[in-house]
């Protein structure tokens, strides 16, 4: 393939994903390691992406990807890690589960469940759990994002503060490598901080490609995680992080 080629097929990865690693990169285009980095530092020299230890990012980390592409970006991950988390969560708990495209997969991946008492921002999340008749499903209210089907603001943030849960359930745009998690809007992150603060334990499910990913809004750091799933071997500096904190991580491939 043509390196001009390559350099726009790599942008359009960039694109849809936000994140996409160098492994990946060599596998997709079955090249060499060198021909991906010299490509990537190309690009980067151009401002077309941003790189990242292990990849490269979008430059841009005040506008995330579309509410449709995210829905099925890494859909197969997702579920696998959404499932892995579920099986955490005994019958008859308590939990608040938040906005985002992996939050709405757990949902999915509860409705096995018995008895759960759910607290949620997330009307996409709402309606798959209505399905089962002895869920008991309490909507925070505030104001609907139409692209999304969140529910933030004031009101949205009194009422989640209002409660203490057995698990919080949280969805991140992106992880620091420094273990700062990121979000793109800053009118979410207050909900995401309440739901941390008021949750016995906090579970995060995230795929490979949140790693080192870009966005402007500081959440909290990693190390308030309680368990973390992902499926792929964790960046050096998270792995430390998390063993510091004595965070649970599972790793489902």
């Amino acid at each position: 393939m043509k390196q001009t080629l390559r350099h726009q097929e790599i942008l359009d990865l960039v694109r849809s994903k936000g994140y996409v690693s160098t492994d990946d990169l060599v596998a997709f285009f079955d090249v060499s390691p060198q021909t991906i980095r010299r490509d990537l530092n190309e690009l980067a020299a151009e401002n077309k992406i941003r790189r990242q230890h292990g990849g490269a990012t979008i430059p841009s980390s005040s506008v995330n990807a579309a509410y449709d592409a995210r829905k099925v970006m890494q859909q197969d991950a997702k579920n696998k890690l959404a499932l892995a988390l579920a099986s955490h969560i005994p019958d008859g708990a308590t939990l608040f589960l938040d906005i985002g495209t992996t939050p709405e997969a757990v949902a999915r991946a509860l409705l096995n469940h018995q008895d759960l008492r759910i607290v949620t921002n997330n009307l996409n999340a709402a309606s798959i759990l209505m399905a089962k008749e002895d869920f008991r499903i309490i909507m925070a209210g505030g104001e609907v994002r139409n692209r999304d089907g969140g529910i933030m603001g004031e009101a949205t943030l009194d009422f989640i503060s209002q409660f203490r849960l057995d698990f919080g359930i949280l969805g991140i745009s992106g992880i620091d490598l420094d273990g700062g998690l990121l979000d793109f809007d800053y009118h979410e992150v207050r909900v995401k901080q309440a739901i941390m603060e008021n949750s016995r334990s906090v579970m995060l499910a995230v795929d490979h490609t949140k790693f080192g990913r870009n966005a402007m809004v500081n959440v909290g750091d990693i190390a308030q995680i309680n368990m973390l799933f992902t499926n792929a071997a964790l960046p050096e500096s998270i792995a430390i992080l998390l063993q510091d904190a004595d965070t649970q991580v599972e790793i489902i491939l």
